[in-house]
């Protein structure tokens, strides 16, 4: 139970953040955002402010922004539809109700025969089902349609939608998702600093030391230098960790540095197993670097250290070295999520920093349906002085949907077969 309600605060947390950034972003270009979803599948709650519709789904998997007029958003009432007009004191129709589950009782039944939700503002059809008459209603600027889930929805005349904002503009708001991942991940990076109390320095000084610990025990202090493990040098934390590794439960040799004096000490690590591995520890942490100035650094270069490998890590795959295991969908994320939340607050918010990182930059591969296809598009149209057809980008964008729904389906039969064999 606690790994699920980690789980759900986690991937709740990263697509608000995520979502966010396209959200804010498109409200300051004037782009109308019809919808702001976290979660999918079928609607938990909703409520309306400021023209948007803010909306909580049952399946805590992803969400959406919804912005007029983009590739993903589609708002058609098709002929025939039965509907219930709500007009406003002059006569416009400021509400077009579609679904069986709502119930407007003080509107005007209609069969739909015809409607411009963009340029000229009207609804056409037949009153009571009367086909006897055709009658045209003009609609506000600003009204909304009640969808057939009953979500109700701003309509987006052509000056509030994606398309006509300028293009620097929808590039932003493109971006914005990354772009709010990345800031967040640095963000949550200090928090941990400042919560750890510093910043691991990679040196082979001994920082704080774990009571009852092998290392407490042969006398070993805070601010000793570990030169050599059974004569190997350890110029580093990395060096000497991996060395002290190696001889779980086995006795080594530790030749330290202690005020100034160089002595040798007899230990024998712990014995620890994690994920079938068993290694060394003799109960030591890395020394800290305290200072300020040190714990806001650490966000920004934890951030470009782990971008690094996520981009080494996408060159290999670019250059034939891929394999699936390197991926990671819902359910392994699930189990990545289990291990963390184990280990501990501090490893978690590690976890979320992580995840955010990964999200932003997986957004900005080129593949259309991301966020780094859309991109792509609006480059190519940047240079050709005129976007691509609205009928070829929603063919390319089915295309990405299609490669996304494959890998996914990919990934996770991969991540249950990791789970049952291992």
């Amino acid at each position: 139970m606690k790994t699920i309600i980690v789980f759900i605060i986690v991937f709740g947390l990263l697509v608000l953040v995520h979502e966010y950034g396209h959200y804010y972003f498109a409200k300051k270009s004037g782009i109308l955002v019809r919808e702001f979803s976290i979660g999918m599948g079928p609607k938990l709650f909703a409520t309306r402010k400021n023209g948007t519709t803010y909306t909580i789904r049952w399946l805590p998997l992803g969400g959406y922004v919804r912005m007029a007029g983009s590739s993903d958003d589609e708002l058609e009432i098709e002929a025939g539809t039965m509907a219930t007009l709500v007009l406003d004191d002059n006569g416009k129709v400021k509400k077009i109700n579609t679904s069986n589950k709502v119930v407007s009782t003080d509107g005007i039944p209609i069969q739909i025969n015809k409607t411009d939700l963009e340029k000229e503002l009207y609804v056409e059809g037949y009153e009571n089902g009367d086909e006897q008459e055709l009658k045209r209603f003009e609609v506000w600027h600003d009204a909304t349609v009640i969808e057939k889930d009953g979500t109700e929805v701003q309509i987006a005349p052509i000056d509030r939608q994606f398309r006509s904002a300028s293009l620097p503009k929808r590039m932003i708001t493109n971006f914005a998702g990354p772009m709010n991942n990345f800031i967040f991940a640095i963000l949550i990076f200090i928090v941990l600093a400042f919560m750890r109390g510093g910043v691991p320095q990679n040196t082979n000084e001994v920082g704080q030391i774990m009571a009852d610990s092998p290392a407490a025990k042969v006398g070993l202090k805070t601010g000793d230098k570990i030169l050599k493990v059974n004569g190997q040098k350890t110029a580093d934390w990395t060096a000497a960790q991996t060395q002290i590794s190696k001889y779980p439960g086995k006795q080594i040799t530790l030749t330290v540095q202690h005020n100034q004096k160089t002595e040798q000490l007899k230990i024998t690590p712990k014995k620890v197993t994690q994920q079938k591995q068993t290694y060394g520890q003799i109960g030591i942490m890395q020394s800290m670097n305290t200072n300020f100035g040190a714990k806001i650094a650490y966000g920004f270069t934890a951030f470009a250290d782990l971008s690094g490998q996520i981009f080494y890590l996408l060159g290999r795959m670019v250059t034939g070295h891929f394999s699936i295991d390197q991926l990671a969908g819902p359910v392994g994320i699930y189990t990545m999520t289990s291990q963390a939340t184990s280990q501990g607050l501090n490893t978690i918010i590690y976890f979320l920093a992580y995840l955010s990182v990964n999200l932003g930059i997986i957004n900005l591969i080129p593949i259309p349906a991301l966020d780094g296809g859309k991109l792509l598009l609006n480059i190519i149209e940047g240079i050709r002085g005129k976007p691509i057809s609205q009928d070829k980008e929603a063919i390319v964008t089915l295309i990405g949907v299609g490669l996304l729904v494959f890998l996914m389906i990919a990934v996770t039969f991969n991540d249950f077969q990791r789970i049952f064999t291992h």
